[in-house]
């Protein structure tokens, strides 16, 4: 996929946008510099915008004739959803994941890209500003963490454990009613069950091997097309929770992220069923 993005510019230039726009607005914030989107908990930042408006004007040259799809553009003019099942190649960006826990000084946070190609996820970056290093993958090439230096460090998902032993992320945020009811009764089966409020952060906790499952609802693509690609390049399994498979213009279905096939069944028939 060379030949159709530079994939090392990419992977600096999420690094560039977190120290030229985000790091030095995190615990600076200013009067009016953080605003409610559509409730209390969805919030954006002068750092979310900034850093997305960076991040744009570079990918002319990174990745040339691609079409840009960042998460305060899309929040601006929600149709730019709709373009990017018929482009040839998309270069989706979240400037801040996690911008609640950003807004509020919490050092949980995140810089993630994704490159489509032909309706295809090939690459996923999430680069943690506060470690300095990224979590990365190229389709049909593994995952890797690479830090500055650029050594690399391969990613391998756990070994698979019981129901029982599992510790994972579900994010029952856009559950309400007896289903939001049902998922957290069910949830007392697993071993421990949380949530970082951030993607980007339990994507890579996954990687590392110290998660068993994600599960999330809502699915916008900045969110999560990089953590998928680079769990499944970890060795996890990933299925939407009627078990197909999760493309770049899915918004809604739900997904799981499991060890493997069979942890993905028992989660999906014990947990998260409703």
């Amino acid at each position: 996929m060379t030949a159709v993005f530079d994939f090392a510019a990419l992977t600096t230039v999420l690094k560039e946008a977190a120290q030229a726009e985000i790091l030095p607005r995190f615990r600076r914030l200013g009067t009016g510099d953080v605003r409610m989107k559509t409730e209390a908990i969805d919030l954006v930042t002068e750092a979310d915008e900034e850093a997305e408006r960076f991040l744009k004007a570079r990918m002319d040259a990174i990745a040339p004739g691609a079409l840009f799809i960042g998460e305060e553009a899309v929040s601006a003019n929600p149709s730019l959803l709709d373009t990017i099942s018929g482009a040839d190649l998309v270069v989706i960006v979240d400037p801040i994941d996690g911008t609640y826990n950003f807004a509020a000084g919490m050092p949980l946070f995140g810089v993630m890209a994704s490159v489509v190609y032909k309706g295809e996820t090939v690459a996923g970056i999430i680069y943690d500003p506060m470690g300095d290093d990224w979590v990365l993958a190229e389709k049909g090439s593994g995952a890797f963490r690479q830090r500055p230096d650029g050594h690399r460090e391969a990613m391998t998902v756990s070994a698979p454990v019981t129901l029982d032993n599992m510790v994972g992320v579900a994010s029952t945020t856009f559950y309400s009613g007896e289903d939001k009811r049902m998922i957290l009764s069910n949830l007392a089966q697993v071993r421990l069950a949380t949530s970082y409020r951030c993607a980007a952060h339990e994507y890579r906790t996954f990687v590392a091997g110290y998660l068993h499952f994600l599960m999330y609802n809502k699915l916008m693509p900045w969110d999560h097309l990089a953590g998928v690609l680079i769990a499944q390049e970890a060795g996890g399994y990933v299925a939407r929770l009627d078990g197909s498979a999760y493309l770049p213009h899915h918004v809604g279905g739900g997904l799981i992220a499991a060890t493997d096939p069979d942890s993905w069944e028992t989660l999906r028939a014990k947990i998260f069923t409703i």
